[in-house]
């Protein structure tokens, strides 16, 4: 059985980017990562803090979450609407069409919505 989790973050809070990323690396502590499909869906004002020049020590983290397969896709519609370049991201981000209708997408394969 694989694991799925799709983790929604849309407020520009460190807080709650490192309780997600606390809460991934703890449910990938007790399920192998080939056993688990986790996805982070930014969108609003949380674009922001997966800037390079923003990412601060949370961009360690997230490169070895990536490593482990964990997907993190940011909202195209956020980065237009805030004027980001899709190149000022952290490299494992992964731009789509608009945040909300990958949640929806997420969440019809089955996966856990978690909001932290």
């Amino acid at each position: 059985m694989t694991t799925k989790a799709v983790f929604h973050l849309n407020r520009d809070e460190e807080e709650r980017l490192g309780m997600a990323l606390s809460n991934i690396e703890n449910l990938l502590k007790e399920v192998p990562a080939a056993q688990a499909a986790v996805h982070v869906v930014v969108n609003g004002a949380a674009v922001g803090l997966f800037r390079r020049e923003r990412a601060g020590d949370y961009a360690a983290r997230i490169g070895v979450l990536a490593a482990d397969g964990v997907r993190f896709s940011i909202c195209n519609n956020s980065l237009n609407t805030l004027g980001i370049g899709r190149e000022e991201l952290l490299e494992p981000c992964e731009v789509v069409p608009a945040g909300i209708l990958e949640i929806v997408r997420l969440q019809a394969e089955g996966c856990a919505y978690i909001k932290p």
